[in-house]
């Protein structure tokens, strides 16, 4: 019963008494979390003002944050299975949103929104609508369904919905491989922050990090994940806040990002056409084309190339030590040397790669498309300005269907709705979790045009001796995050100079304000937030669906439930450090990591899960074609398409892109495939048994229960 302590569990701040009373009782809790975390901000910026070190601010934050999310897992710890998988079925509707907020936080929302609206402009806004419109397909045809069948996991509604173990298997695999895939964006996240928070090598970072992951989702499962996502929330969106406020404020004089977003974007869009024709940029340009040109030369015939590089680079060396050259020199030359590729097949990979940097800097804005502008090409102009904008709007609804589809489909999110205790409350909590995303949401397309205007107005004409010292600090954590150099040698900064990654916007834009240090600290805590947040969540999913769905569901439906949470546990530890070895390896940028998770599950489960609300006539084996169809073509168009997964799997044919749709978007084609197939096999095969009939009706239709 909803509110209720079961009889095993401990008594402490997050259980027991009735609905009112547990809410009050989170009101006041969280009201001095917040409070405390603020006070803790205000001290350690006096501490700085005083004289403690960037170092000691970084290990603070760190420290603290990671020791305040174990402190919650510790006080919630549980064996009890509704405890564990669904939090008692007792989070109350505005808490509920605020974790699902802090769930769907992730290190992609938090850090690479921004940064992709910066690289991207108006095109990153596909993210935007794609995410936040997907919420809307959760509460009109999911979260109150789901919460009313009242189980743990999806798998156990398609187990339960298509009659079978067979749907049940795929739903598992399918769960885990979308939320491994987004698991490993996560660590990687939290690897590159406590890099920077803690100045350790990435390697180490991500694994100090999952130490905070795993003591919460290890100890208490959905409850304790519940709780800690309350208060990551909470560190997120304050940290998310401040620096873009002072930001507007520093460039206004206006408080409110969202208001002068317009204002600052006509700025950025005159400075840009400034930009184009500047003389000096155009000399940085002209060099790198001349590089793309040197090395496209060199590819035409690479055994000669290799054969002359070498020749040219032992003979330098060779020509310094007969001259009794200084040590420094013959060290450089020798560094070079050394850097020539040891091979044809090595220099053809180098070579490609160096042209195709140098080709995307030699144009205009650094290969960055004017911020207002909608869409490449031009509708008015010839045959393939024509083209080019057909291809680019297309992508663009193609990568908002798949977002929004996808969102609608992640188990981890759907789970969350299985922790209310009505379906009611249910349906409330989409609301509030759109809320609070909003709040993010709203606020990121300011950020990045702040950040640019920044970028292009104060720091673009700046001597390079003079450049603020956060870019030499964040080219030391991973340069190809960010490098600047003085290409054409006349000392002053060029904005094609700068190599920038998206994923630094953020965390970087207290030091590209100005603001002290104390900032950086609090917004890196904050995206660990975010990044911890969501790999709780994901974690919990993929270790669940193993427990619950393929032990205790299918291979032994005796098991005790302490059993199956220790199983849960043990497995979730296995996952973890599974995904933290993967993401050491620094697989591909956080944002198509986490985009080919929503297309996965897109394909997969949005089919199958509406169908199997809304249509009694969907069978298992509809189901079954349908789950396996939508994804594998899905799989299929990514492998044979993005360049990281062709590596992976030896592909070698020429890149065919499908009407244009790039890899990102694959589950365009997964979707409508799953629901074709689901809806042809079902016709053809045995309508379900009658009880499968009532199931769907007890799911779809109220009852007379007030809570419905």
């Amino acid at each position: 019963m909803a509110g209720m302590t079961p009889g095993n569990e401990k008594k402490d701040m997050f259980t027991g008494g009735t609905n009112a009373d547990f809410k009050k009782a989170l009101n006041k809790v969280y009201a001095w979390y917040t409070g405390g975390f603020i006070a803790f901000v205000i001290v350690i910026a006096i501490a700085e003002q005083m004289g403690m070190t960037r170092a000691m601010i970084g290990y603070l934050f760190l420290g603290a944050t990671v020791l305040l999310y174990a402190g919650i897992g510790v006080m919630s710890r549980t064996t009890d299975a509704a405890e564990y998988y669904v939090a008692g079925r007792r989070v109350p509707a505005m808490y509920n949103g605020m974790a699902t907020g802090a769930d769907w936080m992730s290190a992609a929302s938090f850090i690479g929104m921004a940064g992709t609206l910066y690289l991207t402009g108006y095109g990153g806004l596909a993210f935007i609508m794609g995410w936040t419109g997907g919420y809307c397909l959760v509460a009109l045809f999911l979260a109150p369904y789901l919460r009313k069948f009242g189980q743990f996991t999806i798998p156990d509604f398609l187990g339960a919905r298509y009659d079978g173990n067979l749907p049940r298997f795929i739903g598992v695999f399918a769960a885990i491989l979308c939320s491994f895939t987004y698991v490993v964006a996560q660590i990687y996240g939290v690897g590159l922050i406590t890099t920077r928070l803690a100045d350790v090598p990435f390697e180490f970072g991500i694994f100090i990090g999952l130490g905070g992951i795993l003591v919460c989702s290890f100890l208490g499962g959905m409850r304790a994940v519940t709780w800690t996502q309350v208060a990551q929330y909470i560190i997120l969106i304050i940290a998310y806040m401040i620096p873009v406020v002072w930001l507007s404020v520093k460039q206004t004089g206006n408080p409110i990002p969202q208001l002068i977003y317009g204002y600052q974007l006509e700025k950025v869009t005159a400075k840009e056409a400034e930009l184009i024709k500047d003389p000096k940029e155009l000399e940085v340009r002209a060099i790198f084309k001349a590089r793309a040109d040197a090395f496209t030369e060199k590819l035409k015939d690479v055994p000669a190339a290799l054969a002359a590089d070498k020749a040219a680079a032992e003979k330098k060396v060779a020509d310094l030590k007969a001259a009794n050259a200084p040590a420094p020199e013959i060290a450089a030359a020798e560094k070079a040397l050394a850097a020539v590729p040891k091979d044809e097949a090595a220099a053809k990979k180098a070579w490609t790669a160096a042209r195709t940097g140098a080709d995307n800097r030699s144009k205009p804005l650094a290969n960055m498309p004017r911020h207002g502008a909608q869409f490449a090409g031009d509708p008015n102009g010839d045959e393939k300005a024509k083209t080019a904008f057909d291809t680019s709007r297309r992508n663009f609804l193609a990568l908002i269907f798949c977002l929004m589809v996808g969102t609608a489909a992640l188990p981890h999110i759907l789970m969350r709705f299985y922790t209310t205790p009505s379906v009611k409350q249910a349906r409330e909590s989409v609301t509030w979790s759109l809320f609070f995303i909003f709040l993010l949401y709203f606020t990121a397309p300011a950020l990045a045009v702040l950040v640019k205007y920044e970028i292009f107005t104060v720091l673009v004409g700046t001597p390079i001796d003079q450049l603020p010292g956060w870019i030499a600090q964040w080219g030391r954590v991973d340069p190809t995050l960010l490098s600047v150099t003085d290409v054409n040698k006349d000392g002053i900064f060029q904005l094609a100079e700068m190599t920038i990654g998206g994923d630094i916007i953020v965390l970087a834009t207290p030091e590209i304000g100005g603001l002290p240090y104390v900032i950086s600290g609090m917004v890196a805590a904050g995206g660990l937030a975010a990044a911890l947040s969501t790999a709780d969540g994901l974690l919990l999913t993929i270790a669940n669906a193993l427990s619950h769905d393929v032990y205790y569901k299918m291979i032994n439906p005796n098991a005790p439930a302490s059993t199956r949470v220790m199983i849960s546990k043990v497995l979730l530890l296995v996952v973890a450090l599974a995904a933290a070895y993967v993401a050491a390896q620094k697989p591909a940028d956080i944002l198509f990591l986490v985009s080919a998770a929503f297309s996965f599950a897109a394909a997969a489960f949005f089919p199958a899960l509406v169908l199997g609300i809304f249509w009694k006539r969907a069978t298992k084996a509809g189901a079954c074609v349908g789950m396996i169809g939508g994804l594998g073509i899905t799989m299929y168009y990514m492998v044979m398409t993005q360049a990281w997964l062709r590596g992976i799997f030896g592909v070698t044919s020429p890149v065919e892109l499908w009407y244009g749709i790039l890899p990102i978007s694959a589950g365009v084609f997964g979707v409508p495939v799953g629901f074709a197939l689901i809806i042809l096999v079902s016709l053809v095969t045995p309508a379900p048994r009658k009880e499968i009939q009532d199931l769907i009706d007890n799911v779809r239709y109220p009852t007379l229960r007030s809570d419905s």
